[in-house]
């Protein structure tokens, strides 16, 4: 007999038809390349899909989990209970207009090459961008940042479907900045709430200049930062620019711990990286493990950046 949850995958399966696929593994899909599988997976095709995908999740009651790049998720290896969707395939223009300093790019468009398009405009304003391997869409839920500037910095306005709606009713709408909860590394946007487009306002500069400080910060990320199977900075700075991380972490002498598959790295202590075919459950054991020794040893307590996904307890 089936359960409750099956008897719910296989109603959204039916009204999703050829929209959707079983069992897809979605962790190979993030940049820490470890992970499970979602109940259903979806990308779409056409703009004109997304009533669709509403009136599934409407029907069935599953939760939605939308993945763009996927660089700051990490999947637990039992996998997502419900439909992961992207839309990379349907949002990935960029309008750059000159005349008025504002740029238009949809929620699929990664961020380094947004920025290197902004900065061969002779924008400025977005260079900070070039070193996060995000998308739009992330970026925007999640206010990313980096060298002294974020998002909420230059955002006015997005573009969204909200799949809570009624999907026979005029899902997408337009959005303010200042309806979107925008905090350090976080949002007030729901999970149903699906970014298509945002908009920012930059200004005038010099296209070498901006493209010189793109190589800086590209430089600098490298040199500072490790490649591999990670998401960034896994925790939030306590006070940033004062308080970090990196120090803390260092200063309760887990740089370069290991533990499973996954390791504190060497070279920034506010990394965690995961080996080739390793396992997600070892990573999140590994934040655990951290954020329980840094309060021990300083009294804070860490608070994750990552979204932690199909994880039966709260971090």
């Amino acid at each position: 007999m089936e359960s409750n949850h099956e008897q719910a995958v296989a109603r959204a399966a039916e009204l999703l038809g050829p929209l959707a696929a079983r069992d897809v593994p979605i962790g190979p899909m993030t940049t820490y390349r470890v992970g499970g599988s979602a109940d259903l997976f979806v990308r779409l095709t056409a703009r004109d899909q997304i009533p669709t995908v509403a009136t599934a999740l409407h029907v069935s009651g599953l939760p939605l989990l939308v993945i763009g790049r996927g660089s700051n998720l990490l999947v637990a290896d039992a996998g997502f209970r419900g439909v992961a969707l992207s839309i990379a395939d349907i949002c990935n223009d960029i309008e750059i207009d000159t005349e008025t300093s504002t740029v238009t790019a949809g929620s699929g468009v990664l961020l380094p090459v947004l920025a290197r398009r902004i900065a061969s405009a002779g924008l400025t304003g977005f260079e900070w961008a070039v070193g996060v391997p995000g998308s739009v869409g992330g970026a925007v839920r999640m206010n990313a940042g980096g060298h002294g500037s974020d998002m909420s910095a230059s955002l006015t306005s997005v573009t969204l479907a909200d799949l809570a709606d009624d999907p026979n009713g005029d899902i997408v709408q337009s959005m303010d900045v200042e309806q979107l909860g925008l905090r350090f590394r976080g949002s007030g946007l729901s999970p149903t709430q699906l970014i298509i487009d945002a908009t920012v306002q930059l200004a005038p500069g010099s296209r070498e200049a901006a493209e010189g400080e793109l190589s800086e910060i590209v430089q600098w990320r490298r040199a500072n930062q490790p490649g591999g199977q990670n998401a960034g900075s896994v925790f939030v700075n306590p006070v940033p620019g004062e308080v970090t991380c990196g120090e803390l972490i260092d200063s309760a002498g887990l740089r370069g711990f290991r533990h499973g598959s996954a390791t504190v790295s060497e070279k920034h202590a506010n990394f965690i990286q995961a080996d080739e075919n390793g396992s997600a459950d070892d990573v999140r054991a590994l934040m655990r493990l951290v954020r329980d020794r840094v309060e021990a040893a300083s009294g804070w307590r860490l608070r994750s950046e990552i979204r932690l996904i199909g994880f039966e307890d709260d971090f």
